[in-house]
């Protein structure tokens, strides 16, 4: 997907959030079906974003597909300081499952 299709769908769902936002801020000045409505919009928007990342992850070749399933650590000129997200996920579940 190109980048203009994709600021696209970001930005339509923005808007529905904001409606959305607008909406919880003075709900006497909605009705039902207008609620409804943007309900609908801010499911079928991110539903939108959701299938065009799915879209394009699924478009990735096979190795780094599964690099981001195994988690597997870049060239070390690459590596953030800290060890990156896996490092920090490893590091959550010890302390989580060594806590009382």
């Amino acid at each position: 997907m190109n980048e203009a299709k994709m600021n696209e769908l970001t930005q339509a769902e923005d808007m529905a959030y904001f409606r959305a936002d607008l909406c919880c801020y003075s709900p006497e000045s909605y009705s039902l079906e207008e609620k409804k409505e943007i309900c609908n919009d801010m499911i079928s928007t991110s539903k939108a974003v959701l299938d065009a990342m799915r879209e394009d992850f699924e478009q990735l070749p096979p190795t780094p597909v599964s690099s981001f399933w195994t988690c597997s650590a870049p060239p070390a000129s690459n590596r953030p300081s800290g060890g990156g997200m896996c490092s920090w996920a490893t590091e959550t579940r010890s302390t989580a499952s060594s806590s009382p």
